[in-house]
């Protein structure tokens, strides 16, 4: 009897001791997520800061060349300043997406989203042959992080747009109201993607971009979709793609306007 409960005992210490070693194992494994989270996040702002800086830059630039132009300088100036304080909170809401923080949404334009997006590119789309097309009611707002939602616009346009080098296309960007959400799309004329890369597109570091073939302005290292998915997954919504090769290429994206979440 004795020795049963001593073996009870023995048993009782062992298992005090493994759940002990399962919960610092635990702690760890949530303190290497968060390590793992930053050097995400530290990647992905790296693949965003030539998109980002290159508007900066073209103003800057604009200044210098017309200095006595004092109007066109400063204006120039005045939207170095405000794109500047545009990037500088999108990267604040890139490191939150990155580290797992909570941001406060709110009711905003989305027709006001995307014409700040294009004025932030800093770029006529038309003399790269390419004609946009937005068909977004004035009036349709979207419950969402401004900035993140920007961040993800930016992303597909900028990919449209390289889809479509150097013959050009037409750019389509379009939203409606469905039943408990608003639906994004941004499709492209362009150079589409083949069906076996389809299911990897949003997968990190994977790109259908050749490197070697790429000018310094289009260099991609297959970040900026993966953070884009994990945006909307924030926003509890969805984004699919669908292409087919040289035709050209639609991203959808579903957000909720109250508390539903999409599967996939």
């Amino acid at each position: 009897m004795a020795s049963i409960i001593e073996k009870r005992l023995s048993l009782h210490k062992r298992l005090a001791e493994h759940q002990q070693q399962n919960k610092s194992l635990k702690s760890q494994i949530i303190q290497l997520q968060a390590l793992a989270d930053i050097g995400g996040a530290t990647c992905m702002i790296a693949h965003e800061i030539n998109n980002l800086l290159t508007p900066l830059v073209s103003y800057a630039e604009l200044a210098l060349k017309n200095p006595d132009d004092k109007p066109l300088a400063e204006k120039a100036f005045e939207k170095v300043v405000r794109n500047c304080e545009r990037a500088s909170k999108i990267m604040e809401s890139m490191l939150a997406v990155g580290n797992g923080q909570t941001q406060k949404k709110e009711n905003a334009r989305l027709i006001s989203l995307v014409e700040e997006v294009f004025t932030c590119l800093c770029r006529d789309f038309t003399k790269d042959g390419i004609t946009v097309e937005i068909q977004i009611p004035r009036d349709l707002t979207i419950r969402a992080i401004p900035v993140q939602i920007q961040h993800v616009l930016m992303n597909l346009i900028l990919n449209a747009r390289y889809a479509m080098l150097p013959g050009g296309g037409i750019l389509t960007i379009k939203a409606q109201e469905i039943t408990g959400a608003v639906q994004i799309q941004v499709a492209d004329t362009g150079s589409g993607i083949e069906p076996a890369n389809l299911k990897k597109i949003f997968e990190p570091f994977f790109t259908t971009k050749p490197n070697k073939e790429l000018t310094s302005d289009h260099l991609s290292c297959g970040l900026g979709l993966a953070f884009c998915k994990r945006i909307i997954d924030e926003h509890n919504g969805t984004i699919s793609v669908e292409s087919q090769p040289s035709i050209g290429t639609i991203f959808k994206i579903t957000l909720p306007t109250e508390n539903h979440k999409f599967s996939t």
